[in-house]
This record gives C-alpha cells, sequence and structure tokens, in this order.
C-alpha cells in the first residue's frame, strides 16, 4: 500500500523537527562563544515562529479539516465508504497548536536567560525543547490511539532531560526522577486502558471508536465475544478501560488524586521548564483528554462524566488549599497550576450534554462533534487565558530569580518600588489569575466555565467553583499586597546582565493577557464561542 503524504498539513511539526536537527549540526560545528549560545536562541525561535506562520496559513486557508496518514476506503474495512486518518488539521487542533506556538516563543526568551548563566548544554537544550514542541503541536491532530499515545510521549519524554540538565543540580535531578517515575506509572495506565478499549472495539481510530461505543456498529474486538454488541450492551472491561485512561491523563495534567508531583518538580526545574509544564505540557495532556473523551468515547459519557467531575472538584479544592500555605514563589504557580486544571477540567464533566454523537465514524465527523461542543469551546477558551496569565507570572519570577536565590515571596517585597514595570506586570498576572478587575481575562474565563456548568444542570460544581474561586483570592491577593509593601531593610542590588529576552517575554505575555481582558471576543472566535456568549 502506497499512501500520499500532505505536507502541508503536517508542515508546522515537519518545520520544527527540522530545526531542531539544524540546532544538533549548529551547535557541533560552531565555536563554543557566548555569540553561538545567541545564534542557537535565535534559531529556535526563528523555527517557532515559522511553524506558527505555516499554523495561521492553515488557519487562513478555509474551514475544512484536510487529512492525510489515511487508510484507503477498500482496506479500511468491509463497507467502509471513506478513509479512516490518523492525522487531521481542523479547527480544534489549528488553537492547540497556535497556542503551543505562542507560549513556545515565551519559552524561548525564558531559555536565552537561562542559558546565559552557563552550566547548561545549549545545542541539547533547544534540541528538547523542539522535540517536546514537536509533540505538543502533533497530538492534537492525531486521530488514532497510536498517535496519540505517542505524540504525548514525545511531549513527556524530553522533558525529563530539560529538567536534570543544569550540572551539578541535586533539586533538578530529584525532581527529574520524580516526574519520570511518575510519567512511567502514567503512561503505562493508559496503555493498559486504550489496549482494552482496542480489545472491545477492534480499532485504533477515534472515529470508529465513537461508532462502537456509540452502539451504531457492532464492537468486533476480540474481547467482544462473538454476538454482537452494542453501545448499551458493552461488558465492564468497557468501564475499567475509560477509568484506566482518563487516571492516565489525570497524571499528566497534575490531577488531583495524581498531582502531587507539581511542586516538588516545578521548584526544581529551571523555571522555562516549570513555565512549559505548566502551559504546553497542560495543554498537549488536556487536547489528548479531550479527544479521548468527546471524540471516542462520547458514547459512554454517562460513565466518564461523573468522575471527571469528581476529579475537577477535588484538583481545584487541592490546588487552592495546598497554594494558601505555600512560602515559595514557585511552588505556589504549582499549585495554583493544579487549581487552574480543575477549573479547565470541569466543563468536560458535562461535554456531551447537548451534543449530537457525529452521523458517521470519518474525520470530519469528529471534527465536527469537537466543534459543536461548547463545552469543549470553554475549556479550550479558559486554557487559552490561562495560558497568557500564567507565562506572564513565570516570566516575572525568573526575572526575580536571577536576584534571588531562594525565590520566596518575600523576596518579591517592594518590587513595584525597585522594578515599577516588573512589579505591575506581576500585579497584573496574578489579578487576573485570581479573577478580579483589571484582570478581566480571569473574570472572562471564569464565567465561561461557571455559565457552562449551570447550564449544564451541574449547580453543585459550579458551587464548588464558586468557593474555590474565593480561596484562590487569598494567595493572590496576599502576593500582590507584597509587591505593593516597602521592604524594611532592602538588600542590595545585584549586579546582573541585562535580560531584554525576559523583559520580551514579559511584555509578550502581558500584552496577549491585556489584549483579552479588552477584547474577549477573540478568544471565544477562535474556540467556537462566538455563539455561546
Amino acid at each position: 500500500m502506497i499512501q500520499q503524504i500532505d505536507y502541508f498539513v503536517i508542515a508546522p511539526p515537519l518545520a520544527l523537527a527540522l530545526v531542531a536537527g539544524l540546532v544538533l549540526l549548529l551547535d557541533a560545528f560552531l565555536p563554543a562563544r557566548p555569540r553561538t549560545r545567541a545564534t542557537l536562541g535565535l534559531v529556535t525561535l526563528a523555527g517557532v515562529l515559522v511553524s506558527l506562520g505555516l499554523v495561521v496559513a492553515q488557519a487562513a486557508g478555509g474551514g475544512t479539516p484536510r487529512s492525510t496518514f489515511c487508510v484507503p476506503p477498500n482496506l479500511a474495512g468491509p463497507g467502509r465508504q471513506a478513509e479512516l486518518c490518523s492525522f487531521v488539521v481542523d479547527r480544534f487542533s489549528l488553537v492547540f497548536a497556535g497556542l503551543v506556538l505562542v507560549a513556545a516563543v515565551v519559552v524561548v526568551l525564558l531559555s536565552m536567560t537561562q542559558l546565559d548563566g552557563g552550566g547548561i548544554p545549549v545545542g541539547e537544550w533547544y534540541f528538547l525543547l523542539l522535540c517536546t514542541l514537536v509533540g505538543a503541536v502533533t497530538l492534537p491532530a492525531s486521530r488514532d490511539l497510536i498517535m496519540l499515545v505517542v505524540a504525548l510521549e514525545l511531549v513527556s519524554l524530553p522533558v525529563f532531560a530539560l529538567t536534570a540538565l543544569k550540572r551539578y543540580d541535586g533539586r533538578g535531578s530529584e525532581a527529574a526522577v520524580k516526574l519520570f517515575v511518575v510519567s512511567v506509572v502514567s503512561t503505562a495506565v493508559m496503555l493498559f486502558g486504550v489496549s482494552l478499549l482496542y480489545g472491545i472495539a477492534g480499532t485504533v481510530y477515534l472515529s470508529r471508536l465513537a461508532a462502537v461505543f456509540s452502539g451504531r456498529i457492532p464492537a468486533p474486538g476480540v474481547l467482544a465475544g462473538q454476538l454482537p454488541v452494542t453501545g448499551q450492551e458493552l461488558p465492564t472491561v468497557v468501564t475499567v478501560g475509560v477509568v484506566l485512561v482518563v487516571a492516565g491523563f489525570a497524571f499528566k495534567i497534575a490531577a488531583v488524586p495524581f498531582h502531587s508531583w507539581a511542586a516538588d518538580v516545578y521548584q526544581g526545574a529551571p523555571v522555562p521548564v516549570a513555565a512549559l509544564l505548566s502551559v504546553i505540557s497542560k495543554a498537549a495532556g488536556f487536547a489528548g483528554l479531550i479527544l479521548v473523551l468527546v471524540a471516542a468515547l462520547s458514547g459512554q459519557a454517562a460513565t466518564w462524566a461523573p468522575i471527571v467531575g469528581v476529579i475537577a472538584a477535588l484538583t481545584m479544592t487541592a490546588g487552592n488549599l495546598l497554594a494558601m500555605r505555600q512560602r515559595s514563589a514557585v511552588r505556589l504557580l504549582a499549585w495554583s497550576s493544579v487549581a487552574q486544571s480543575g477549573y479547565i477540567l470541569a466543563p468536560l464533566a458535562i461535554a456531551a450534554t447537548g451534543s449530537a454523537p457525529p452521523t458517521g465514524d470519518t474525520a470530519a465527523a469528529t471534527s465536527a462533534l469537537l466543534s459543536e461542543s461548547t463545552a469543549v469551546g470553554t475549556s479550550t477558551a479558559y486554557l487559552v487565558i490561562y495560558a497568557a496569565m500564567n507565562l506572564g507570572a513565570f516570566a516575572v519570577v525568573m526575572l526575580v530569580s536571577r536576584t534571588a536565590a531562594r525565590n520566596e515571596l518575600d523576596d518579591y517585597r517592594g518590587l513595584a518600588f525597585r522594578s515599577p514595570l516588573a512589579g505591575i506586570a506581576l500585579a497584573f498576572c496574578l489579578v487576573c489569575l485570581a479573577g478580579l478587575p483589571p484582570g478581566l481575562a480571569g473574570l472572562f474565563a471564569k464565567v465561561f466555565v461557571f455559565r457552562e456548568l449551570v447550564g449544564g444542570a451541574s449547580g453543585w460544581l459550579a458551587l464548588i467553583m464558586a468557593v474555590n474561586t474565593v480561596i484562590g483570592l487569598y494567595y493572590y491577593a496576599a502576593w500582590t499586597a507584597r509587591l505593593f509593601t516597602p521592604s524594611p531593610s532592602p538588600a542590595p542590588a545585584k549586579r546582573v546582565a541585562p535580560m531584554r529576552a525576559t523583559w520580551l517575554a514579559i511584555g509578550l505575555a502581558v500584552a496577549v493577557a491585556v489584549l483579552f481582558s479588552i477584547a474577549p471576543q477573540l478568544v471565544l472566535n477562535a474556540t467556537s464561542l462566538s455563539a455561546f456568549g
């Protein structure tokens, strides 16, 4: 069988992969000088921007999904009238790819500052970072279980090395080991669940899985037995498979009860890696979770929707309560990120409500289901707004970490007087995360989720979210107050090299957060929520 490959469809991840190889070659042949570090950073940044430009070109090409790596109809099974495809570019994948690449621009800028101090192999750093981005851009477009798992591991594996890449850093090595163990366990759990689903449905394609588990076609898998099995008569093993898959992704997004690794890993990793974990890795995890639950298992929503709702409630509650006890800036952002995962996860508990099942088992039908689900749009909108707010906070933390080794909350006391721009930027990002004016972006994000929960008859979850929003106000307000409180005995300022890249990252993240506060309709339109508001 000879497959035709549409290279325009796979152009964004392909461009990132080519630049990753170029970075390794340049690192091998260019002399080891400070200018070389800057050159590799600029090459990486250029690669990310080129990939982002290709995503924009795909989005400008129209709303029709494009696919590649497809099985022709005559080989896809008896009675097939359409292809089964593994890689599909649609509105869902474009939004997530754009989010990942814009966030990657900020992470690369932070990396330039991190690598200026030496002690970290520059070529390997940028190579691993680009490999992570390849997986993060590929994952939202994956439409079969095999590609989904491979892309998710491509996101995860390079992060282990990035976390421990700083030489003679025991804390970084410990964080890398913890992250490795957690990721391996989560992958094993998820693969077990995937194998059970494949055994029932007899296919790895998400569109065919949706048709089987919604009862439109019989389940031909080896675990289904000899009799035709419909969506209402599926054996208990399907429930086990669904639970295991949800548990595997819960590890990836640091959802309760699989959240304990987050704070130690964030604190031990370099700040750019912590920012990557909090936004890019989290976005990839949510993209995979949405694809599996909504695109493949919508027919089993009665099984997974209550589980997702309980996990969301526990995640936002545990994250906020643990964040209140933190004195380290990075650990507070880590637990805040856990709480935000709960808010993003909450609409998925009602993702199947009001969404008609796809009329066929084709890629177009799956894309339509994703784009028509207001719950998916709500989660995506919250994730996009959260990314801008959180990256801005991490960028200021990166700035302060160059002069404060411990990087505790007390180190930020009086920051608005020592560095007004940094203090105001951090204050705005924290106010956004809290959902208070003038940070209207965070307020809009929470309103989107709250309205979706109330409209989906999940009043209990909306109430828990409201309580947690009030709890979150405490630690965000306490940190913001420190910024404008004069320090009683200011320490002498340390001389550090100019950090233009970090300032550029701060400006970019804050500008996007301000834009979302002024024009939230931009997010609504991008995430198919224009009709929702």
